[in-house]
């Protein structure tokens, strides 16, 4: 009897306390005040979420009717009010992206030259953007000069405005008026060089530039074969980057839209880091391959490089952008002065050799 006893009590210390009305008593219930208080934030939560919805939506049909009613009545100046807004919302995903470049690159320890194609273009685009519209924003800054901007920017949209806010028809404009400024400084480009060739030592190289410029004067087309034979000229005096003349440098300048009224140290240094620019873009592109490229790609790839793509084909701007490929995929850094007056010598007779 004892021993029944006792192996019950064995058994029950083994299975330890089982869970019965008098343990439930001893856990700690919460207060009816905290549950109601939680049910109200919880519900209060709720409700300003189903306000924010629809004022949103509210906003939304507001807006709606401002733009019909906008479309309606001033057509040109909803016209003008379309593209404001759908340059505001490019303006914020492209910094959108441009933060995500700069996060990956601060991630992977990468540089710029490391980079994918369309992410350094991407950022050396909205570098030139920010550039541009930094004058614009501290002009903007005293009081009530705003309203000065907006009439500016209204009367002078290509100098004042980035890309983001040009109509589909200022972008052609503006960019054959771009290509303006720069292809009159073609024709001293091509003199700088037919005086460099006259100062050159050797009668052979000599002879081969002063007749490269005569074929380009005279309107046809050089070989990237014939460029490349020259390409020993343009590491050294007196057609290297750093030894070029003055208004050598000053017409490059102008080529690759760059001021030319500073000293020319500074401009050779400006001059230099655009071209080694485009040569890390132009790696970048051999990489990625040309037929990735979509036509707007494919036309401003062109442009950046000389040529006025606005009113060329595909297969156009595709020939020609695999020429200078060729070309500057096999120069070394410190022949990229070839490379800058290749802007020039490749791009002035295109149009009328494809004629």
């Amino acid at each position: 009897m004892a021993l029944c006893r006792a192996g019950a009590r064995g058994a029950l210390w083994r299975l330890g306390p089982g869970p019965g009305p008098a343990w439930g008593l001893l856990e700690p219930r919460p207060p009816r005040g905290a549950l109601r208080i939680a049910v109200r934030c919880r519900s209060a939560e709720a409700g300003s979420r189903g306000a924010l919805a629809a004022l949103v939506r509210g906003v939304k049909r507001l807006n709606g009717r401002y733009e019909r009613f906008l479309q309606r009545s001033f057509p040109r100046f909803y016209a003008l009010y379309a593209v404001f807004t759908g340059g505001v919302r490019s303006l914020a995903v492209e910094v959108k992206e441009v933060r995500r470049i700069r996060q990956e690159m601060a991630r992977q320890k990468l540089s710029a030259q490391q980079l994918p194609y369309r992410d350094m273009e991407r950022l050396r685009q909205f570098r030139r953007d920010v550039i541009k519209a930094i004058p614009v924003g501290l002009l903007a800054i005293p009081p009530f000069a705003n309203f000065l901007v907006i009439v500016l920017m209204y009367f002078f949209p290509r100098q004042l405005l980035i890309r983001y806010f040009w109509t589909p028809s200022q972008q052609l404009e503006f960019l054959d008026a771009y290509h303006a400024i720069r292809s009159a400084a073609y024709a001293e480009v091509l003199q700088s060089l037919a005086l460099a060739a006259s100062s050159l030592p050797e009668p052979r190289l000599q002879t081969q530039l002063q007749e490269l410029c005569t074929k380009v004067q005279r309107g046809s087309q050089p070989q990237v074969a014939e460029l490349y034979a020259l390409r020993s000229l343009f590491s050294g005096p007196p057609l290297g980057l750093s030894k070029l003349r003055a208004s050598h440098v000053r017409a490059l300048s102008r080529v690759l839209f760059l001021t030319p009224h500073l000293p020319a140290f500074v401009l050779r240094h400006r001059l230099r880091g655009h071209v080694l620019e485009i040569r890390h873009l132009d790696q970048a592109l051999l990489r990625l391959g040309l037929g990735q490229l979509a036509e707007e790609e494919l036309r401003a790839a062109c442009y950046l490089r000389g040529l006025n793509s606005t009113h060329l084909g595909l297969a156009e701007c595709r020939a020609w952008l695999e020429q200078w490929l060729r070309l500057s995929c096999k120069l070394q850094v410190s022949e990229v002065s070839l490379l800058a007056n290749s802007m020039v010598l490749l791009s002035l007779n295109y149009l009328r050799a494809k004629e």
